[in-house]
């Protein structure tokens, strides 16, 4: 995702690359981060030293882990600076650090960039009301084997409209997979089912399984291009925001 956003950036003509930042240890520090990305030099040097880079810098877009997006969270904060944070698997406890540190600076906030995904939540809860508790929901993610976090971000803001729109609290009917004798499905469970496999950039479907027939929405990456550039047009909206934490529905809600 790193290398992607870099091109995203150095593309368009309203953002200058500021910094790039990775762990300290990493064989990268140091390099031209153009040349460390396949392309040529940007004139930019990979950096640990993630103060210095962030001070540099308007707005920071973090694509990591969580431990150390809310660590740069905690730095743009300390700094002024407007965070886009793209990073999934974040604890409860994490999130509300999130929320305290984004009362001090504009921070976005999406388990997933892609336009297309945010447009899928919508039509999800609708089909969802249109359908009441009639049909059988299964959500089912697959994403590259490399990833670390499971069920997807995605997969669970999807399973937490289907449980508001039912009117109900998703700790009380998420089943994530199943294995042995598990008997009937109970009524209004919402299973949540992870594959990890290959190169698959990301693929959500949910099944709406009925007596006599079935339905399925069904959303596919097939670049991450498409997260890269949303989280760039993110990073162009955020900075001119007030302290707050925002999401993809605030950026694409009509003016």
């Amino acid at each position: 995702m790193g290398q992607r956003v870099i091109a995203m950036t150095q593309a368009d003509a309203q953002f200058t690359l500021a910094g790039a930042v990775t762990r300290p240890q990493h064989p990268a520090v140091g390099r031209d981060v153009g040349e460390v990305v396949g392309g040529g030099a940007v004139g930019v040097q990979v950096t640990g030293d993630a103060v210095s880079a962030l001070a540099q810098a308007d707005v920071v877009i973090d694509f990591s882990v969580p431990e150390a997006g809310v660590a740069y969270l905690k730095m743009a904060s300390d700094l002024g600076k407007a965070m886009v944070i793209g990073t999934t698997g974040f604890t409860a406890v994490q999130h509300d650090e999130i929320q305290q540190l984004s009362r001090r600076v504009p921070c976005f906030l999406a388990p997933n960039m892609s336009v297309g995904v945010h447009v899928m939540y919508q039509a999800l809860r609708q089909l969802v009301t249109l359908l009441g508790s009639d049909y059988d929901i299964e959500i089912l993610e697959a994403h590259h084997r490399t990833k670390v976090d499971a069920p997807s971000g995605t997969a669970l803001r999807m399973a937490s409209i289907v449980a508001e729109a039912l009117g109900t609290n998703l700790d009380d009917v998420a089943v994530y997979g199943r294995q042995g004798r598990v008997g009937q499905r109970p009524d209004l469970a919402i299973g949540i089912q992870a594959v990890r496999a290959g190169d698959i950039v990301g693929e959500h479907t949910v099944l709406f399984g009925g007596i006599g027939e079935r339905i399925e929405l069904i959303h596919r990456s097939q670049s991450r291009d498409t997260f890269a550039r949303g989280a760039v047009r993110a990073a162009g909206w955020i900075v001119r925001q007030s302290p707050g934490l925002y999401g993809m529905d605030d950026l694409l809600r009509p003016s």
